[in-house]
């Protein structure tokens, strides 16, 4: 089973990281390989299995005239062999290698035919040049074989063109193993021989069986061996063991990062350096492409065989879907090249498709469980009464910072491979962070209900309200989803606020029921000690941020409001003249107009209760019961929450209203005036007998 580990940590993203293939160091030379490389792969007869062949049938020809020159007794053996010996450098002398000049052009159609042993020497010599007149020499062998010399003869000189034909083959085949090796004049001359050949085998072919007989030895497929060579040289480079690595990385990251890299350095070499010396029905720069495609995606089935770890997973699927495809085949340098070839995937859609499965859930997992011991964590701080830290002057948890990295990275991971896979994930990845914030309210409540005693109680209810702004900022800026998933959070911050205004709330209980039948003349200076119960106790919530501590002003405006019209509402209050009920009204205005003042210097933002108090003190002046209509009216469609039994508490209060007009007001609220969409909660709060 292969063990290995990611080298992408934490991607953000959008696209993969730039330049992921942009590695440094020099590139390495181009198709090096050992000395010691097999010809058996090549042909299956080697140079030197024939050449004794051709000079055992040479001797003879060359027997006689040695003896009538120098009139020495000689041995037929010793003969054969002294042919082939003559005109060779002696020791000392410089050793034959290829000209690099332009090569000398063979004898023309009325220049005398080289004799065999002069083309074997200028083989051996690696003069190209004989390519010519050797092809000259299997074709007149095939014009002696249709006029009908000796089989033994045929046999004889064919075997002489073979073991030429071997030495040739290797010439040609030996430069072009090590292409960037090679002097370019010698290259050429390579190839314009094994282009030569390849248009002698289609002639062949076209040709049909030649005498019966010779041996059949066309096509010789010079071509397919040295694709075949190309092959063979792509797996010896990408498969030496690459350099000791950066740190962190596994072997197998290693291994294909300097697959890739090689593949990528060797084809731009291609590109630039062998495609314009190569002709073009060669097709350089796709036999070297398919050949390192091919060895590229054995190694990575090969692998996708085996059961794979997270790390390995997310690493098959970059380099198959992201970096091979955008960072090799479509690189600036190669895209044009490699357009028209069609390499395909480096696996199948098939396994493609079961190691995506695989890595969504290997991914969900971990970010499910990343959550979940974070939540753990922060949990045990609390209990353990651990103050929250000081962040400008806010209280601050790194509970929601936690969550949303590890959201984050999981979606970069996806992105990183693809972008539809950051799509599939996204909407999993969302589902997980519903049920955890399910499990932190939960976490949340049981917190607020077993740790009330600790000192840092308070403190650490305000940081987790905090953590609500951080996590709607994601949602909204980069996730861009509904609101509705942060549901939780939404009961999670009220109950925040609960507990954080019980005290308040519980002090000025006793301060509201000053507010009766005989005390509501010195309403003002009731309500002037609300207010300021309430100013001594905001300074507390300064660890709130800006909007929340808005959010729980707009609580206490709420709170003080209501509990002003609960008084109100009282049924001991009632006031027969006109007289006491403008009065009553003018001190509700200057009450209402307290309240608001107040909450709106302290920063509440709940403009939608301004109309709350002044309507209920017109509707007390009012003496006409069709203008107390028409304010009724006005006041449900501000307040749809508003009802008969609500209103009855405050008719309640003008003790010269008829049953009858009491009951023709209250009429109106059964006329659906309209309703302004969505609405507060007010007067569903107060309780009526």
């Amino acid at each position: 089973m292969l063990k290995m580990m990611t080298f992408f940590q934490g991607l953000p993203g959008q696209q993969p990281p730039p330049g992921a293939l942009d590695f440094p160091g020099s590139p390495q030379k181009l198709l090096s390989s050992s000395e010691a490389e097999s010809e058996a792969s090549m042909s299956e007869t080697s140079s030197e299995d024939l050449v004794p062949a051709l000079e055992a049938e040479a001797g003879p020809e060359r027997d006689e005239e040695d003896a009538a020159k120098k009139k020495k007794k000689t041995k037929g053996l010793a003969n054969m062999f002294s042919i082939f010996t003559k005109g060779r450098k002696k020791k000392g002398q410089p050793s034959s290698t290829a000209p690099e000049g332009k090569p000398e052009s063979g004898p023309g159609p009325g220049s005398p035919m080289p004799t065999v042993e002069e083309l074997k020497a200028d083989l051996e010599r690696g003069r190209l040049e004989a390519a010519g007149p050797l092809l000259r020499l299997e074709r007149e062998l095939q014009v002696a074989a249709a006029g009908g010399e000796s089989e033994e003869e045929l046999v004889r000189r064919q075997s002489k063109v073979e073991a030429l034909y071997a030495l040739l083959r290797d010439q040609v085949l030996g430069p072009l193993r090590r292409p960037l090796e090679a002097a370019p004049e010698r290259l050429r001359q390579a190839l314009a021989v094994l282009a030569e050949q390849e248009r002698e085998d289609r002639r062949a072919v076209a040709a049909g069986p030649g005498p019966s007989a010779l041996a059949a030895t066309r096509p010789r497929g010079w071509l397919q061996l040295w694709r075949r060579g190309v092959a063979q040289e792509a797996e010896e480079r990408l498969g030496r063991p690459p350099a000791a690595g950066a740190e962190g990385r596994s072997d197998a990251e290693r291994i294909f990062l300097h697959m890739g890299r090689t593949m990528k350095e060797d084809l731009e070499a291609v590109v630039e350096r062998l495609k314009p010396l190569f002709p073009a029905e060669f097709g350089v720069v796709a036999a070297y492409a398919r050949s390192y495609h091919e060895h590229f995606a054995a190694q990575l089935t090969a692998m996708a065989q085996f059961e794979l770890c997270e790390r390995d997973t997310y690493m098959l699927l970059v380099w198959v879907l992201n970096l091979y495809p955008n960072d090799i085949i479509n690189s600036p340098k190669l895209a044009g090249e490699l357009q028209g070839i069609e390499l395909g995937s480096l696996l199948s859609p098939k396994q493609i498709r079961l190691l995506e499965v695989t890595f969504l859930s290997n991914e969900l997992a971990s970010v499910k469980e990343l959550m979940t011991r974070a939540l753990e964590v922060e949990s045990q701080r609390w209990a353990q009464d651990g103050a929250p830290q000081r962040l400008d002057g806010h209280c601050h948890s790194e509970l929601a910072i936690d969550i949303i990295q590890i959201l984050s990275q999981g979606l970069a991971k996806a992105e990183s491979i693809t972008l539809d896979l950051g799509r599939q994930i996204k909407h999993m990845l969302l589902v997980e962070l519903a049920a955890f914030l399910r499990s932190y309210q939960r976490a949340f409540d049981e917190f607020l209900e077993r740790c009330k005693q600790l000192r840092n109680y308070r403190a650490n209810i305000m940081a987790n309200i905090n953590n609500c702004l951080s996590f709607r900022t994601s949602m909204e800026q980069k996730w861009q989803t509904s609101l509705d998933l942060l549901g939780p959070l939404s009961e999670l911050r009220s109950h925040g606020f609960d507990i954080l205004l019980q005290n308040l709330f519980g002090d000025l209980k006793p301060l509201f029921k000053r507010f009766t039948q005989t005390r509501w003349a010195a309403s003002a200076q009731t309500l002037e000690e609300i207010i300021s119960a309430v100013g001594r106790s905001l300074p507390e919530f300064s660890g709130l941020h800006d909007c929340f501590r808005e959010e729980l002003m707009e609580l206490v405006h709420l709170h003080l409001v209501k509990e002003y019209i609960v008084r109100l509402s009282k049924r001991r209050l009632v006031l027969k003249t006109v007289e006491q009920q403008q009065q009553l009204a003018e001190r509700v205005l200057d009450n209402a107009d307290r309240i608001q003042r107040f909450c709106t210097e302290n920063g509440s933002p709940a403009t939608w209760l301004r109309q709350a108090l002044p309507t209920l003190a017109e509707i007390i002046r009012l003496q006409d019961p069709s203008a107390i209509k028409i304010e009724v009216a006005t006041y449900a469609t501000w307040y749809p929450d508003f009802s008969k039994g609500h209103l009855s508490t405050i008719l309640a209060i003008k003790g010269n209203l008829s049953n009858s007009e009491v009951k023709s007001i209250r009429g109106i609220l059964d006329v659906n005036m309209g309703t302004r969409e969505p609405f507060k909660s007010l007067f569903s709060l107060i309780k009526v007998g």
